[in-house]
């Protein structure tokens, strides 16, 4: 195998843009079976047709719950994921709920992470954690989602949703997603049965090669054919 689909086997292509046609959907999981990435990650209500699409390819179907933000209740992330695992979803990348992690509220923050690990553990599913690095920016916070992560059997710790949109000193929003040393951090703080998926801001071949050489075991990006075929992107956000 090539080193560029060794790359493309850790690539999760994210087609999570609000804008996106269902046109473009298609197009986007046609990309992806091409390219052979590990999975597609798309809003909820394409779970049916991407897994129509890739059906028979080893490209597997994921999709976020409580996304972007992770403001819905437990209980409304929890029915997201059993839809979405009825719906043919083997991957669920949930987003913590950011402002009861700033407020320290812990007991809440594993309780809502448990209620999709449940669901995913009955549909033996697979469960990525997103921190929002952008919004989640102390290290003991992140070490210690890292913890419950580990203690509660989550599969995956992420960083970022590539929509953590930050206003930065001239006025403007932007955001950083995935840094190394969030990464380094995700890494030397979970034990080996935790994987690391980098996301946001992995817009080519180098940018994918230093995250997985960091130790990150999954990608999430938009610009997949970018880094799997070197040519330059056009795309923007995650």
């Amino acid at each position: 195998m090539s080193e560029e689909s060794n790359i493309a086997r850790l690539l999760d292509h994210a087609l999570l843009h609000p804008t996106l046609t269902d046109a473009e959907l298609r197009a986007g999981f046609e990309l992806a079976r091409d390219l052979n990435v590990a999975t597609v990650c798309v809003k909820p209500y394409a779970i049916p047709v991407a897994v129509e699409i890739l059906a028979g390819t080893e490209v597997g179907v994921g999709t976020v719950i409580g996304f972007p933000h992770g403001s819905s209740p437990s209980e409304i992330k929890a029915a997201e994921a059993e839809w979405a695992c009825q719906a043919g979803a083997g991957e669920l990348d949930m987003v913590i709920n950011v402002g009861k992690v700033l407020s320290g509220d812990w007991d809440y923050v594993q309780s809502d992470i448990d209620a999709v690990v449940q669901v995913a553990r009955r549909h033996q599913a697979i469960v990525k954690v997103i921190f929002e690095t952008d919004f989640v920016t102390s290290d003991g916070d992140k070490k210690r989602l890292c913890q419950i992560c580990e203690d509660l059997g989550v599969n995956y710790v992420k960083t970022s949703t590539g929509f953590g949109f930050v206003k930065q000193p001239e006025g403007n929003y932007n955001y950083q997603g995935a840094t190394q040393a969030d990464i380094r951090l995700m890494r030397e703080t979970c034990g080996s049965q935790v994987g690391v998926k980098a996301s946001g801001g992995i817009r080519n071949y180098q940018d994918a090669v230093t995250m997985r050489d960091l130790g990150a075991t999954r990608l999430g990006t938009s610009a997949s054919e970018a880094i799997v075929t070197g040519q330059p992107t056009q795309q923007e956000g995650y």
